[in-house]
């Protein structure tokens, strides 16, 4: 079990209280309040962040956020210039936007990259929206590049770590606001357990086994 952080995530608390205070102030002045309330009630559901026990083994690639596979496919991974399997994550607002490490690993670079907010379930939204990718090694010196994509309404990745950070697997490193993507590129050897169209949950879906 990985839960370094609290059930409603660090990231939503001033929206959180914002809404809130918002919702209280139009209900006491006796205006109409039910769409304040409706918004106070999607921030506690859109910054929940559940306690998630981490799945599969040392080989095991995990879901680095909760979602619906959107990609799976052989392609480029523009980061490391290598043919990978890509695999691909997408979040609706309802979806819980924290995102964990796929696996046991070492961080050996980052990148971000400022660009458009297209839909995030589009294949164009990998190389045209806002994001950023870490380069990961795990311990036996396989590569995987982990990308965070900003959609067609979040509008900030946030990313906790930099280059020489050790992450265990299903360690929380980041979040994105309001609806986006997680790409995958994995070595061409790895065995793919999911398929498009598939629900998954961070740490607790695994995505492919490692070679």
């Amino acid at each position: 079990m990985n839960y370094p952080h609290p059930f409603l995530a660090r990231e939503g608390w001033p929206f959180i209280a914002g809404s809130l205070a918002l919702a209280l102030l139009v209900s006491a002045a006796g205006f109409w309040s039910l769409p304040f309330w409706l918004i106070f009630i999607f921030c506690l559901q859109f910054f929940r962040d559940p306690a998630r026990v981490v799945a599969g083994g040392p080989k095991s690639v995990v879901a680095p956020a909760d979602g619906r596979i959107v990609v799976v496919e052989e392609t480029n991974d523009p980061y490391l210039n290598r043919r990978a399997l890509k695999v691909s994550v997408f979040m609706n607002v309802f979806n819980v936007h924290s995102n964990r490490s796929p696996i046991e690993c070492s961080v050996q670079q980052k990148w971000y990259n400022p660009g458009s907010f297209l839909n995030a379930s589009l294949d164009k939204a990998s190389v045209e929206n806002e994001r950023c990718a870490l380069h990961l090694k795990t311990r036996d010196g396989q590569d995987i590049t982990c990308v965070q994509i900003a959609g067609l309404v979040a509008r900030r990745i946030l990313n906790y770590v930099e280059a020489s950070a050790t992450l265990a697997a299903g360690q929380r490193y980041g979040f994105i606001r309001f609806g986006s993507r997680v790409d995958l590129y994995l070595p061409l050897d790895a065995q793919v357990k999911v398929v498009i169209g598939e629900r998954v949950f961070a740490s607790s879906s695994v995505l492919a086994e490692l070679a």
